[in-house]
């Protein structure tokens, strides 16, 4: 498997804050937190795996540290990369966090 494991326990940490139940699932190569079903965030190696509401999208891959998920070599629809350096802090990684459950229950309704 290939993530690494202490942004997993990051993660795990986060998501008990959270009313909402998340189970874990090996997606991409990496492991990804789903709610309801739907993919929220994730790791590949070293990276976060975020999906983000297409309203969003633009002001998420304007910061230096984001990227488009291009998992195929080409972007995915909804989808970015976050570098280490986009989550240091746990209030960083609580954003894309955020950002996925927000994606996840656009997807529900």
């Amino acid at each position: 498997m290939a993530y690494n494991e202490s942004i997993a326990k990051r993660i795990r940490e986060q998501l008990k804050l959270f009313p909402e139940d998340f189970t874990e699932k090996k997606m991409f190569g990496g492991l990804s937190f789903l709610y309801e079903g739907k993919m929220t965030v994730g790791i590949i190696k070293g990276d976060l795996a975020v999906r983000v509401v297409a309203a969003k999208m633009d002001s998420e891959l304007a910061k230096p540290t984001v990227r488009p998920m291009d998992f195929t070599k080409r972007p995915m629809k909804e989808f970015i990369y976050v570098s280490e350096d986009g989550f240091k802090t746990e209030a960083q990684l609580l954003h894309y966090i955020d950002l996925g459950l927000e994606h996840a229950k656009s997807k529900l309704k």
